[in-house]
């Protein structure tokens, strides 16, 4: 167990220190958004994506206590749910505040990863959707050329994400004064890109 949690923050460490803070939106030329290599990407180009997306998979590890199923529901309903919102900004439906909600979003799924909030399931999962919904339009509204690609490729990085905070968490159920401050610096985040 100890060589898994270290090996999974060791990976969160090293993708988080690679990223840069909310590129994942800028549309600056050479920011390509197709394909499936643009995709696999996307979500670490962002501060602000790879922080929610390892976020989620920590709180629901913590909140469940790293046990059965309800660890896996609060990213399935993320992922379900980034997509629709993804779909939603390809095709040009527009949604208020999306920067602003994604910051939030940080600061939300901060503070539960402080109190290791346990809600009622479809509250925690309605909640992360809602999260979700918000940072796939934001991918989506970016993407150019085929999306089915593009958005396979953020699907995966996404998945991938929620199953390092996932493994994180259940290695850290155990100790509080980290998982605070693991919490709190993603809150502080998004702190930064709300002021940002």
């Amino acid at each position: 167990m100890k060589n898994t949690k270290f090996f999974a923050l060791s990976a969160v460490a090293a993708v988080a220190m690679a990223a840069t803070p909310a590129l994942a939106h800028t549309g600056l030329p050479g920011h390509e958004h197709a394909g499936l290599a643009a995709g696999l990407l996307h979500p670490l180009n962002g501060l602000d994506h790879l922080l929610a997306m390892v976020a989620v998979g920590l709180w629901s590890a913590l909140a469940a206590k790293g046990v059965g199923s309800k660890m896996w529901l609060a990213p399935v309903a993320f992922v379900t749910a980034m997509l629709l919102g993804a779909a939603a900004g390809f095709v040009g439906i527009a949604l208020p505040l999306v920067e602003t909600g994604i910051a939030l979003s940080l600061v939300a799924l901060g503070l539960m990863i402080i109190g290791r909030v346990e809600l009622p399931a479809v509250a925690g999962a309605s909640l992360i959707a809602l999260f979700a919904v918000l940072h796939g339009h934001a991918h989506g509204a970016e993407a150019a050329g085929s999306i089915a690609l593009y958005m396979a490729g953020f699907t995966l990085t996404t998945a991938a994400l929620h199953v390092s905070g996932i493994l994180l968490g259940t290695g850290l159920l155990n100790k509080r004064v980290t998982t605070v401050l693991m919490g709190s610096l993603i809150a502080a985040a998004g702190t930064y890109f709300l002021a940002a």
